[in-house]
């Protein structure tokens, strides 16, 4: 199984953190069964761009960026040339390190 390096954020994992994964689950899938509360205020249906994250290694072992999430980056802060929303990014058989942004578009968090 992949192993995800998160580097460190200052909310959802001061320390950073790694978590195992099947191929073919999304980095946000991953994230959330691992007790890592990334933002998804669309509930996973890639119509916001509160999943953002920059993947600093292993971008090419991801599944391809449809159009409607290419779109949708435009919109994402700290948009890099590696970002994926997380929610359409799905794991193949290699290992990755993920940055979350400091900061979303999110204006409404939801349970804080």
């Amino acid at each position: 199984m992949p192993i995800i390096k998160i580097l460190p954020h200052p909310e959802y994992c001061p320390d950073g953190a790694e978590v195992k994964a099947a191929p073919g689950t999304s980095i946000c899938e991953a994230l959330l069964e691992n007790g890592i509360a990334i933002e998804h205020a669309c509930d996973m249906s890639c119509a916001c761009t509160t999943c953002h994250v920059i993947v600093r290694e292993g971008l090419g072992s991801l599944n391809e960026a449809e159009e409607t999430e290419e779109d949708l980056l435009d919109r994402a802060w700290g948009l890099e040339p590696q970002s994926r929303l997380s929610c359409q990014a799905y794991l193949a058989q290699q290992d990755l390190v993920v940055q979350i942004p400091k900061y979303s578009i999110n204006h409404a968090k939801e349970n804080h």
